[in-house]
């Protein structure tokens, strides 16, 4: 099993583009692009027909992907943006630790 740098779950800041700053939960992401979808960040507004399946149309907003180099996970000390290393416990599994020390929880999706 490898350990990813972020997981569905985390929650991540953005450091680039137009929701620099915010913070948000992972929603799912796609490491075949490099790519990760957070609650509440880059949002788009489509514009739909009515058809059989939804009867309304109009302009729906939604989140989009965004690549990965774009966000970063939150440290859980210091509530900022940190990189992650992977250490090994005395038991032999693996765990992701922040820069500062503290172990980043997995929360279940």
């Amino acid at each position: 099993m490898s350990l990813a740098r972020i997981r569905k779950g985390d929650t991540v800041v953005v450091i680039s583009g137009k929701d620099k700053g915010k913070n948000g939960k992972v929603l799912a992401v796609s490491p075949e692009h490099d790519r990760v979808l957070v609650e509440g960040i880059n949002l788009v507004k489509r514009h739909t027909k009515p058809t059989m399946r939804s009867r309304e149309g109009g302009i729906i907003e939604g989140e989009r992907a965004i690549h990965l180099s774009k966000v970063m996970p939150l440290d859980p000390e210091t509530g900022k943006g940190t990189r992650v290393k992977v250490r090994t416990e005395a038991d032999g599994s693996k765990v992701r630790v922040a820069k500062s020390g503290k172990v980043i929880k997995h929360e279940a999706v």
